[in-house]
Order: C-alpha cells, then structure tokens, then sequence
C-alpha cells in the first residue's frame, strides 16, 4: 500500500472516530434513558424523576442518580455545610421559586437556599441531595450513612425517608452469594 492511499486511510478513520465520539457526547440526559424502564421522565426540563432501586422506587436527579435526605435537617432548612455539600451536593432547582409538578411524585416539591445560599430542591420540605460516591444509576450507596450530624436516606416518591436497608442479591446454590454491604 502506498504511503499516500495510508495516511488517507489513517485520517478517514481518525475524522470517523472524532465525529462518533462527537456524536456521542450529550450536555443534557433525560433521567428515563439512564435509569432505565423503571424510570418516569420528569416534567420541565428533568430535574426529578421516579427510578426503581434495590431499595424501591426512590426520587433521582437528572442523571438517574438517588436523591437524599439528612434527618439533621428540618422541612425546609437545610444544615448541610460548605464540607458537608463537598460529598452530599445539593439537587439544584430550575430558575425561579415555582417548581412544577412531577408525574409519580406525589411529595409537595419546593424550593430553599443552602447554607451558602445556593437554591436547591425540596421534596415533602426535606432539602435534597445526591452522594458524590453514587456513579451509576441504580447505586444507593449513601443509605444509612451517619455523618454531618444525621443519617442519610434515599427519598420516596412521596417525600419521605426509605428506611428499609437494600434489597441482598440473591445466592447461588453453592452458599456462596453477594456480601451485604
């Protein structure tokens, strides 16, 4: 083969692979095309959505990932510092005060100010929150964790604490099965 007919070969390729991974890029996801079937596509513009987890249908953000709450905080307040906000960022609000109903969200939703003043999400008045070490869909990795005062819960549909610890991945018939934690 030519040295001419490869260096075109080689840049027909390269153009072709740029142009798939920019094609592959997206700036916005809805929840439903990330969480899967179980998922329930928000209203106005996709800030919350229903996705059923190992804990049940449970509220998620825009990328499918499980929304929190801290038991430290009360309706409408929360107390989640700069630190705290580090590792339990805050579920943002649209802009405006107005947040519209949500289909298979029966929670009242609304809208308060972090500690440091930034607008995020209530749902039943609970401020809302994801967990930094949750990276997919489906993970539910900050239930039950104590730390900044309370304990952190995913969120029903209905804006209340899901309590029940996840559900076990079944074993095999060897005994040998998933660990529990």
């Amino acid at each position: 083969m030519s040295r001419s007919v490869f260096t075109v070969r080689l840049l027909g390729a390269a153009a072709t692979l740029m142009l798939a991974a920019a094609c592959g890029t997206s700036t916005t996801t809805s929840a439903s095309s990330v969480a899967g079937p179980d998922a329930i596509k928000a209203a106005a513009g996709g800030v919350l959505s229903v996705a059923t987890t190992s804990l049940g249908p449970v509220l998620v953000d825009s990328k499918g990932l499980t929304v929190y709450l801290l038991t430290a905080d009360t309706p409408g307040h929360s107390t989640c510092s700069a630190q705290c906000l580090a590792f339990w960022p805050p579920v943002s609000s649209a802009a405006g005060s107005t947040v519209p109903a949500i289909q298979g969200v029966t929670a009242p939703l609304a809208v308060t100010k972090t500690t440091s003043g930034a607008t995020m999400l209530t749902a039943g008045g609970w401020p809302l929150y994801t967990f930094l070490q949750d990276k997919a869909p489906g993970d539910v990795n900050g239930q039950g964790k104590k730390s900044f005062g309370g304990t952190w819960y995913a969120v029903s549909p209905s804006g209340t604490a899901v309590t029940a610890p996840a559900k076990a991945a079944a074993t095999t018939s060897s005994g040998a099965g998933a660990y529990g934690y």
